[in-house]
């Protein structure tokens, strides 16, 4: 069973930082891409911001330039570095982990329970 953990979420002021991370645990023989998503209340779930084994990247355009994301596949971990914060950021951001390879052979999605995130004007 693999799951997904997130942390570094919290409050913040507008135009501060935050890192957030989320740790893979459980017999994983590959992970192909990691991502981050967000969903606001009311509002759909977005991504923010993916990334594939081999570092191609994918961000949304409300975040680019300010949101880098990145992993360590070594550790199984994605990051998300969140700077110049604005209000309309805050919301659950849930890590997502695409075409798991389990110990049964088989390819899965996985979803972490997710951080919250709240930008204050």
């Amino acid at each position: 069973q693999v799951q997904l953990v997130e942390s570094g979420g919290g409050l913040v002021q507008a135009g501060g930082s935050l890192r957030l991370s989320c740790a893979a645990s459980g017999r994983i023989f590959s992970i192909n891409a990691m991502g981050w998503y967000r969903q606001a209340p009311g509002k759909q779930r977005e991504l923010v911001a993916a990334i594939t084994s081999g570092g191609s990247t994918n961000y949304a355009d409300s975040v680019k330039g300010r949101l880098t994301i990145s992993r360590d596949n070594a550790k199984n971990t994605v990051y998300l570095q969140m700077n110049s914060l604005k209000p309309e950021d805050t919301a659950v951001y849930y890590c997502n982990a695409d075409r798991v390879l389990g110990s049964d052979g088989m390819y899965r999605e996985v979803w972490g329970q997710g951080t919250l995130v709240t930008v204050s004007s």
